[in-house]
């Protein structure tokens, strides 16, 4: 990928991307001109990596360096980040979930049910006394 890094972190970062399925084909990477400060050496040279990863729609611009090959490490470990980040937060909710199925599902106590029930009845109770209308032979 470039010389820019050394080969332990690209290795890792190589690592990283097969764990996750993220393949070099799958990535667009378009190459633009920087901006800001650097005067002639930022006007003449296009260090501003764009990366997308079109399966999971993540755009990724990166301008840190003034290295081109730089920062092209540094949008691909950006990347992963993001896809990791997204994948943590979907396991974490689908873990979610299941707890609440299991908490929803659980039997509940012999005397919760015999509270629940008693609250019932005295709200059904009240309703009964609040609804409360004279007979028609009371008239």
């Amino acid at each position: 990928m470039c010389s820019a890094v050394s080969s332990a972190k690209r290795e890792a970062l190589e690592q990283r991307m097969r764990a996750l399925g993220i393949r070099e084909q799958d990535l667009v990477e378009k190459f633009i001109r920087s901006r800001g400060p650097g005067g002639q050496k930022t006007n003449k040279t296009s260090t501003c990596v764009y990366l997308k990863h079109p399966p999971s729609n993540i755009e990724i611009k990166c301008q840190r360096e003034r290295s081109q090959a730089l920062n092209r490490f540094l949008a691909r470990r950006t990347l992963v980040e993001k896809l990791e980040a997204l994948k943590r937060r979907q396991w974490l909710q689908e873990k979610e979930q299941a707890l609440k199925l299991r908490h929803q599902k659980r039997k509940r106590s012999k005397a919760t049910k015999e509270r629940i029930l008693r609250e019932k009845r005295k709200r059904g109770e009240k309703k009964r006394l609040r609804s409360w209308r004279p007979a028609a032979d009371e008239f």
